[in-house]
């Protein structure tokens, strides 16, 4: 197996404190929002092998090469079938100290037709008004590390009525009206189509009345004069008043199928993901908002939060279960006198250690260090500490 460096990505929305605390390093006193453990080409991770042991030997690689000189001894056989010479996640640390973009993520179908067409339009891949970058969906799963908060999904329509029209604000109450007068579908379509449609200055006007009012209020609505703060006269801050308020503890998870609006707030989680980068945004952010490919994209559905808490098995292996086969995340809490734990399996792995001393083969891992273990390779883990484990479905 493979000790793997690691790029941190200095996005605004992360924390400063965060991820070096887990690191136990010092803060730069700049933004350490995403640590990225994988082989996405924009930041894949590094390693250096033992002189005679393969491609890259004794050189420090990128991870995507050496998966791409041997695809099938790196992957397996069988995940090469099932998801193509390419290791099909992503799995990542998530430091949110502001919230990021309120998006959606489309389907395998709609991302492929999507990608297809902007490429026979011939725009840019990195276009700043380009939607889809790959032809591949983007389920994700995000396990809190620490307490988290986050949007997840739309909210019964009278629910969001409530909400809104609690806070007293005129500009609202058509919107407050359509949710209280229609169908479910209807009335969250025709709702954010509004909030995304209205004229810039009049939206900024409601917003800052809202916010103001939230603040006063509290409670329930603090979350919406804390995501004003950060994105004043943003047309999300309305929106978001639509979704799901979801928190969680450590330990529990949330998973973020296609077609379902969410955003992160605050927190520190561990986060998987398919290999992709296609992202359709709502609100919260300065960049492009393709508001008819975004409704064409968006489930109009109410949802409860569906927060996931992990199945423990007699292996010690707690499982957050989900319908995707690109990736299946597990966490493996080791006690002190613990037996050894055979991790061994016909597929790649990443293991993230985030507490503890856990040793995986002759390397040991200190929180926020992770390891690639290619298929087949066999690995046992001992020590004492928590450590997930980033595999897919073969």
């Amino acid at each position: 197996m493979d000790r793997l460096s690691n790029t941190v990505r200095p996005y605004a929305w992360g924390s400063t404190t965060a991820i070096p605390e887990l690191l136990g390093t010092a803060p730069t006193g700049e933004p350490q929002a995403e640590m990225w453990m994988g082989a996405h080409p924009g930041a894949p991770s590094r390693l250096t092998r033992p002189t005679g042991t393969g491609i890259g030997t004794g050189t420090e690689q990128a991870l995507s090469d050496i998966i791409a000189a041997d695809p099938e001894r790196e992957l397996g056989p069988a995940a090469v079938r099932a998801f193509g010479p390419r290791l099909p996640f992503l799995l990542k640390l998530l430091a949110a100290g502001a919230p990021l973009s309120l998006q959606v993520h489309p389907d395998l179908a709609q991302a492929r037709q999507g990608y297809a067409d902007e490429e026979s339009r011939g725009i840019p891949v990195d276009a700043p008004h380009r939607t889809y970058k790959d032809a591949n969906h983007k389920p994700e799963l995000v396990c809190a590390l620490t307490p988290f908060e986050g949007l997840c999904g739309f909210r019964r329509p009278a629910e969001a009525a409530a909400l809104m029209g609690a806070l007293g604000v005129d500009s609202l109450k058509p919107y407050v009206d359509l949710l209280r007068a229609h169908p479910e579908e209807a009335a969250l379509r025709e709702v954010l189509t509004a909030i995304l449609s209205a004229e810039p200055d009049a939206m900024a006007r409601t917003v800052e009345e809202a916010a103001e009012a939230a603040e006063r209020l509290g409670g329930a609505h603090a979350p919406y004069a804390q995501i004003a703060r950060h994105y004043p006269g943003d047309p999300g801050v309305i929106a978001a008043m639509l979704l799901n308020h979801v928190r969680l503890q450590p330990g529990e998870a949330m998973f973020l199928g296609a077609g379902v609006p969410h955003a992160y707030l605050d927190g520190l989680g561990v986060e998987v993901m398919a290999n992709s980068d296609n992202v359709l945004r709502c609100g919260l952010t300065p960049k492009h908002v393709d508001v008819p490919e975004l409704l064409r994209i968006v489930r109009f559905e109410a949802t409860d939060p569906d927060i996931l808490r992990p199945e423990a098995s007699p292996t010690g292996e707690e499982l957050y279960d989900t319908p995707v086969d690109e990736f299946r995340l597990s966490r493996y809490v080791l006690p002190a006198g613990g037996t050894p734990v055979d991790l061994t399996t016909a597929a790649p792995q990443i293991l993230l250690c985030t507490a503890g001393g856990p040793q995986t083969g002759e390397l040991t891992l200190a929180p926020g260090e992770a390891v690639f273990v290619p298929a087949d390779e066999t690995v046992e883990v001992t020590g004492t500490g928590t450590l997930f484990r980033a595999t897919v479905v073969i």
